[in-house]
């Protein structure tokens, strides 16, 4: 499932991944969260926690994850991802380049210097 993180500051959107992600995680939480942050600035900056309890994507949430980034490629400014998963970070440091704007990929220790970065 996908929990918004609270208290960020305007034109951030974050995410923590908590046990298996499902397609309705992106229709109900993650897309509208998305769409309203886009809509109000233009420019979104995301912050995606995956964290110990995470257990992966189901087949229609790993579809929702690849559409999210290519209904609006342009919009995202920054994408801070944090993880201490190998696979996870060598599949961004290989399709970093599909995404547009900057992403850094931090430790779950780094999750302070995530959020930080992505805001500044």
């Amino acid at each position: 499932m996908l929990e918004l993180i609270p208290d960020l500051p305007a034109g951030v959107v974050g995410v923590e991944a908590k046990g298996k992600v499902e397609d309705t995680d992106y229709r109900d939480i993650l897309v509208p969260a998305i769409e309203k942050v886009r809509a109000e600035h233009g420019k979104v900056r995301f912050l995606y926690v995956l964290g110990d309890d995470y257990d992966g994507y189901t087949l229609g949430a790993a579809w929702d994850d690849m559409k999210l980034g290519v209904r609006h490629p342009a919009s995202y400014e920054r994408v801070a991802l944090v993880t201490d998963q190998d696979w996870m970070r060598h599949s961004v440091s290989v399709f970093a380049w599909m995404i547009p704007g900057e992403v850094k990929v931090f430790g779950t220790s780094g999750l302070d210097a995530a959020r930080e970065w992505v805001a500044a």
